[in-house]
């Protein structure tokens, strides 16, 4: 494959390619964990919580595709297997005891913090090793308000 000519060097789109990996990764395993809490959540606010996982889903859906397009628009290839996803992912696969949507929520809420701490390391990390990366750090930072705003309609609900 001809690598991407775009004022970058091999160096700069590897360690470009080393955060948005793991970020696709978790980005994957999160999208799987919200279509699980769709699927099998219970309770008396079955149907207003299913649609809102759904909602959930759904925008992970586009965000796991646009994370792989980052990727090969910098010239590399996208990982693309569960293995390699498990390997590199920094969220649990684990499932909650419960199957309610506190439980779901509390789980979900969890990741998304977590994305949210490894984008803006990521985001500082690019400043510093890879400053001319504007696209990929405009776009993680897009991303992580995408992710504060789930994270706080979660913490909301669980109050």
């Amino acid at each position: 494959m001809k690598k991407a000519d775009i004022g970058l060097t091999p160096k700069q789109t590897e360690i470009l390619a080393g955060i948005l990996e793991p970020l696709l990764a978790d980005e994957f395993l999160l999208y799987l964990k919200t279509r699980n809490a769709h699927w099998n959540v219970e309770g008396a606010d079955f149907h207003t919580v299913h649609v809102y996982f759904e909602e959930l889903y759904t925008e992970l859906e586009t965000i796991v595709d646009e994370v792989a397009e980052r990727i090969r628009k910098i010239g590399h290839y996208a990982p693309a297997t569960m293995k390699e996803y498990l390997k590199l992912s920094h969220l649990s696969e684990e499932r909650p005891v419960k199957n309610d949507s506190l439980s779901f929520m509390k789980d979900l809420l969890s990741d998304h913090d977590e994305i949210i701490v490894y984008l803006r390391e990521s985001i500082s990390k690019i400043e510093d090793e890879v400053p001319l990366a504007y696209g990929t750090s405009d776009y993680l930072t897009s991303l992580m308000e995408q992710h504060e705003t789930t994270a706080w309609m979660l913490r909301s609900h669980l109050k």
